[in-house]
Order: structure tokens, then C-alpha cells, then sequence
């Protein structure tokens, strides 16, 4: 943003003028659903710019001086569930009231019902963003892990631990299409169940570098072990696993903040794999929990409109409608999960840049 001050002729002029007006993506849809009526945001979104002090709730004046950014251009920070403005009916066919706004991976967290301090959610997607509450605590992580807004409801304020993974469902994406191993991402299932564990074979999916607790950008993705006896299935399930060593990853570093969850609730379209959700409690050495609905960030995004709207009365009575399709126990016994893990550890040592 500072540097479209400086160097669009005009820019900042215009902005301390109030002509400019900046925020993040849901501040611009909702700019346009109501006509440039409403400038807004809610304090998660908000959470994210790197200029909003989340302990305060307010935009950072100190910040802002520094950076020479004009307050005025800023939108105005409001809880998750508010009367955020009203779309124009020439949009939609009639006016409806916007109540509910929040950030991809707390509203994937609010839709799983994590309400209570010590509650964790996994999103599976393209990446992974494991999200735990930590109730009205901004513990600062000490692991390179993300503080950070979960809701604020009501003037109160909910805070997070976020862990971020890259790849994900990404790496199954590099299977077919990369490689073209498989044709589809169900097929990846029935291969990991005919491939034993300990086939000897790591894939660390750093195409874009490693995420949290790394923070590597200039790593760069490998496979090891490979051996003549390596085939399609051995590569696949490598993948597969992949993504549980990473969380295991945000598990160990969230551990060592003094924080473990120790159930994790898991959404996104990665869990419909049921193969991946057992070995995943099995490497976290936790309870795995699938929801009926794993599409849970539009889930969330519903939950807190119906809050605003009067159709939910209560936090308790979300949570009473949250429900578990399957709870995946782990079988492994530690010894067997501490070595398979060091074998991790070891594959995403030698792709390290050695920033």
C-alpha cells in the first residue's frame, strides 16, 4: 500500500484527501455488494494486515506513522457478527442485510464449533492452516507459529495459535498432474492401502518452500528412499503422508508454546480420505474428528450471520449441532511413530536452505 502511495502520481494526495479507500478482499466485496456505501471489515480480516494491533483492536497509530499510511483510507473494524451494511437489491433481487464476515481459516474454526480454549481445527485444502483456540490469551509463540484474532463477538475478543502448510492437497494435485501417477485424487486411497508403512520412501512437497515451523522460502521439494523395488503406490502414499508429518510438524511446535490439542477436528476436501485420517491420529498420537459437514469455512461464515440475525441464540447451542461423522483413534504404538517421524525430520533437513 505504501508503495502505491509513493509511486502512483497522485495516490496520496488523493488518499489523505479521503478519495482512496484500502482494505482487505472482504472489505472490497462488501464495498461493492452496497453500492460504496459501507467501508468495513471484521477484526479477523483485519488481523492479517500487519497494521492492526490485535490487543488493542484498533488500527496501530505507531505503525501507521511509520509506514506513512493515512488512517482515513482504513475500514472500519467490526466483531465477526454485525450489521456490516446491506446489498443492493439491484444485485441480488432484494435488500439483504450482510452479517457475518471473518477470515478463511477462522471461519473454518468457527464452523467447526471451536469455542472453548484448547480446541483445535485442521483445514485440508490446497494447504493446511491448523487453527487453535486459546480463548481470550494472545499467547505469543515462541515456535514461529502465528497469533492471531479467532472471532470477536460482542466487543470480546477470542485469539488463536495458526500453523500454516503450504501443500497439501497440492501434493495429490503434482500426482496427477505432475506426474501423472494417477488420473484422480480418489484413486490415491486404495494405493496407500496396499503399501506398508514402512516402505522407506519420503516426499517433502517443498515446490514453494516450507511453511510454518520452517519458514523456508528457498527450500525446494524432494523425494528419498527411492529404491528399484519404489513403484506408483510407494510414491502416492509418500505424498499422502507428507501432509500428517507437516502437521505433526505444528503439533510438536505448538506443544513446545505449552499448548497440544489433543483432539483435532478436521475439514476440507483432503478427509474424505480415509486412509490419510488414520494415519494422521496415528503420527499426532491424537484423536482425529471428521465432521458431517467438512465444507466448514462457508459453514462458519453461516453461523456467525445466524448469530447476528437472531437464528442462533448461543455458542452452546452452535456447538450442540456440530456432528461427528467418524473419530479416527490412533493404533500406533511411540516408538514406531517417533521413528517414522525422524525419518520426516530428516528428509526436510536435507531440503532446508540453511537460511
Amino acid at each position: 500500500m505504501r508503495w502505491i502511495l509513493e509511486e502512483v502520481p497522485g495516490a496520496r494526495a488523493r488518499a489523505e484527501a479521503g478519495e482512496l479507500a484500502f482494505g482487505t478482499v472482504d472489505s472490497y466485496l462488501l464495498w461493492k455488494l452496497t453500492g460504496g456505501k459501507v467501508h468495513r471489515t471484521d477484526a479477523t480480516n483485519a488481523s492479517r494486515t500487519m497494521i492492526f494491533n490485535i490487543h488493542t483492536q484498533e488500527w496501530d497509530a505507531e505503525l501507521l506513522e511509520l509506514l506513512n499510511i493515512p488512517a482515513c483510507m482504513l475500514p472500519e473494524v467490526m466483531d465477526s457478527a454485525a450489521d456490516f451494511g446491506v446489498a443492493d437489491a439491484e444485485l441480488l433481487g432484494a435488500e439483504v442485510p450482510v452479517l457475518g464476515i471473518a477470515g478463511d481459516q477462522q471461519a473454518a474454526l468457527f464452523g467447526q464449533t471451536c469455542y472453548q480454549a484448547g480446541m483445535a481445527k485442521s483445514t485440508y485444502g490446497t494447504g493446511c492452516f491448523l487453527m487453535l483456540n486459546t480463548g481470550d490469551k494472545a499467547l505469543k509463540s515462541e515456535n514461529r507459529l502465528l497469533t492471531t484474532v479467532a472471532y470477536r463477538l460482542n466487543g470480546k475478543t477470542t485469539y488463536a495459535l495458526e500453523g500454516s502448510i503450504f501443500v497439501a492437497g497440492a501434493a495429490v494435485q503434482w500426482l496427477r498432474d505432475g506426474l501423472q501417477l494417477i488420473q484422480g485424487a480418489g484413486e490415491t486411497e486404495p494405493l496407500a492401502e496396499q503399501t506398508p508403512l514402512d516402505h522407506g520412501v519420503f516426499l517433502v512437497p517443498a515446490f514453494t518452500g516450507l511453511g510454518a515451523p520452517y519458514w523456508d522460502p528457498d527450500a525446494r521439494g524432494a523425494i528419498f528412499g527411492l529404491t528399484r523395488d519404489t513403484g506408483i503406490k510407494e510414491i502416492v502414499t509418500a505424498g499422502l503422508q507428507s501432509v500428517c508429518y507437516q502437521t505433526k510438524d505444528l503439533q510438536k511446535a505448538m506443544e513446545s508454546d505449552g499448548v497440544r490439542p489433543t483432539t483435532l477436528r478436521v475439514d476440507g476436501g483432503m478427509v474424505a480420505n480415509n486412509w490419510v485420517l488414520n494415519f494422521l491420529a496415528d503420527i499426532l498420537g491424537a484423536n482425529v474428528d471428521r465432521p458431517e459437514i467438512i465444507e466448514t469455512t462457508a459453514l462458519g461464515a453461516a453461523y456467525l450471520a445466524g448469530l447476528q440475525a437472531g437464528v442462533f441464540t448461543s455458542l452452546e447451542q452452535l456447538a450442540d449441532m456440530w456432528h461427528c461423522d467418524k473419530r479416527f483413534e490412533p493404533t500406533m504404538d511411540k516408538a514406531r511413530r517417533d521413528g517414522f517421524y525422524a525419518g520426516w525430520k530428516d528428509a526436510v533437513r536435507r531440503v532446508q536452505s540453511g537460511q
